[in-house]
């Protein structure tokens, strides 16, 4: 009877832990949906920012944030999934797996401002590269690696062994096993990652705040090393102008844009693990 007791009042303390912290994400996205949709009209979205974004759109807002995580993504992605394959097919020592893991949880936990400040002191001041969006990409992918390396490794971990043998009995070598078969059945989990990944970068601020964004004046960049105006640092720089009506409206509808990017990406990283177990079913 203690037992039966102990399990229903656990299951109860579970139950009232998800539902309250649904509740807190509910009420916050409703109250930036309830605030900002009034703002989310088309000239909006299409027009730049005026008087320090109290006027105007977020257009290269927009364009900006949309600039950061193509880059993170792209320099990410291969590193990734090249770190989670050679993970899980040439690392046999379990001490080396052990301390592997390590490195990469230990990189995962690491604050996302001790990455602004890396990328401060190393490329803008020691490298002299300047405000860079490309710094800022490099930043944000060297943040989301831990993730994607951690939902690649899984995906590839998890395939029978049954393939790895059948395709080796076939003739192929060790790279054509990776290449046709690990690879084709690991991506939907490495792309969730990916995603999920993204979801974090594209509401950063303190990253990016010193190193790759402008506050005002920025436009679309023509060059590697030209800063870019990005979504959360423009939200920062609106909070600050909370007195005036109209930039706080305009705060909320840029939020209101910046959820609606981290729902996306959160939905693509769902969908991307559905069809990975469809593949997998098949």
């Amino acid at each position: 009877m203690n037992r039966n007791f102990y399990n229903k009042l656990f299951l109860s303390l579970l139950i009232t832990g998800a539902a309250t912290c649904g509740l807190l994400v509910l009420s916050l996205v409703g109250t930036i949906a309830w605030y900002g949709m009034s703002a989310l009209r088309l000239e909006f979205l299409l027009t730049e920012s005026r008087n320090f974004g109290a006027g105007g759109g977020i257009l290269y807002q927009i364009v900006g944030s949309s600039i950061l995580i193509t880059g993170a993504a792209l320099i990410s992605f291969p590193l990734a999934l090249g770190t989670a394959i050679f993970k899980s097919e040439y690392i046999k020592n379990p001490q080396m797996q052990r301390l592997c893991a390590v490195l990469v949880y230990g990189l995962n936990g690491v604050p996302s401002i001790i990455f602004g400040i890396f990328g401060l002191i190393f490329f803008v001041n020691i490298l002299n590269t300047g405000i860079s969006w490309f710094v800022g990409a490099i930043i944000l992918a060297l943040m989301i690696l831990p993730t994607v390396v951690l939902a690649s490794f899984h995906a590839i971990n998890s395939i029978p062994t049954i393939y790895r043998e059948s395709a080796m009995a076939l003739g192929l070598t060790k790279w054509q096993v990776i290449l046709h078969v690990l690879i084709p059945q690991g991506i939907g989990g490495a792309m969730t990652g990916l995603f999920l990944g993204l979801a974090r970068a594209v509401g950063e601020t303190a990253p990016i705040m010193f190193i790759a964004t402008a506050f005002s004046g920025a436009d679309i960049p023509h060059s590697l090393f030209e800063p870019v105006a990005a979504l959360p640092t423009h939200i920062l720089a609106l909070s600050q102008q909370a007195t005036d009506p109209q930039a706080l409206q305009n705060a909320w509808g840029a939020s209101a844009v910046l959820v609606c990017l981290v729902l996306l990406f959160s939905v693509l990283g769902l969908a991307s693990r559905f069809k990975l177990k469809g593949v997998r079913a098949s």
